[in-house]
């Protein structure tokens, strides 16, 4: 897998590609990926956040620079954070103000005259790994995402497993931590973006490792810091990892004993600090049913393409 910019080898280059962005916060990551996960060309714009012609307009121009090499008619795959209500099609994508709302397949495919596909960016994270990552050749996978809250997704059969309202694999939603009868506050009980408390979303991630960090030790500390402390060995920082790892760990334990999954490819910020999932790995194992010694979670092979790689996947899978 190699990325060119867009203006390089479009020349006397079949019209095979496909364009997958990964819409983020920060920027709209923008390819065209052929064959076996080739990526012929590829850009980046920063998000306009609450900008709905600014967005619409960076996709308008990515389908002019790379005309040449896309395959006529193909579609336009794109993951993003949030659902798109399968009714409505007006997609709920709270990060990214000047798309939250929209019927964003709608108003994108009459914009480019072009199919356009919409997936969650942790489905399409699971489904890229599952299709040229970590997690290839792998029948059942449920990919997690430790970034600044707690994603995830469901893989089958190379595909996306869902509900009816388009909703699967979000484990960090749902309460897993209840309030203390008698003991208010004994507890580390966080309202959730979601509405409720108590959501794994709310201990789990960066967001999450910092407040559990706060509430055993009364101060306050980077994710970064955090990690680096542990591995150093300071014991507060120790503490505090031990208490995420407890957490996560065994709720990643419980839902692979309902959905056994073989492996469990892991993203996001979290992924990259040394030996924790190497740590909560060993944690999940302890909680399965099954007993193996091959670890289950690894990090993520394809790192930031796995995105743009799953969407590209869901544009060529019939």
């Amino acid at each position: 897998m190699n990325a060119v910019p867009a203006d390089v080898g479009m020349q006397g280059a079949p019209p095979n590609g496909t364009i997958c962005a990964d819409v983020g916060g920060s920027f709209v990551d923008i390819a065209v990926i052929a064959g076996e996960a080739e990526i012929l060309a590829r850009r980046k714009w920063p998000t306009p956040m609450a900008d709905w012609d600014g967005f619409a307009a960076i996709f308008r121009d990515a389908a002019a620079s790379f005309a040449r090499i896309v395959a006529p008619g193909s579609p336009v795959a794109i993951a993003t954070a949030g659902l798109a209500d399968p009714g409505s099609g007006r997609l709920t994508a709270a990060n990214v103000p000047a798309i939250h709302g929209r019927r964003l397949v709608a108003d994108l495919s009459a914009l480019l005259d072009r199919p356009v596909i919409l997936l969650n960016d942790a489905d399409a994270f699971v489904l890229g790994e599952a299709a040229f990552g970590v997690a290839r050749g792998h029948q059942r996978v449920f990919g997690a995402i430790l970034g600044t809250g707690v994603g995830g997704g469901l893989i089958e059969d190379g595909r996306i497993v869902t509900g009816p309202d388009g909703i699967g694999g979000e484990w960090g939603h749902g309460q897993i931590i209840p309030d203390t009868p008698g003991a208010p506050g004994a507890s580390p009980l966080f309202p959730c973006g979601c509405g409720r408390r108590g959501c794994l979303d709310t201990v789990g991630g960066a967001r999450g490792l910092e407040r559990l960090h706060r509430f055993l030790h009364g101060r306050d500390a980077d994710s970064h810091t955090i990690t680096t402390d542990w591995t150093a060995g300071d014991p507060s920082a120790t503490a505090t990892i031990a208490y995420f790892v407890e957490i996560v760990g065994g709720a990643i334990a419980m839902l692979l004993n309902t959905f056994p999954a073989s492996i469990v490819p892991v993203g996001g910020g979290l992924s990259a600090a040394p030996g924790l999932i190497e740590l909560l790995d060993r944690k999940v194992r302890e909680g399965l049913l099954r007993r193996t010694t091959a670890p289950i979670l690894h990090r993520t092979r394809l790192g930031g393409d796995a995105g743009l790689l799953g969407a590209y996947m869901a544009a060529i899978t019939p």
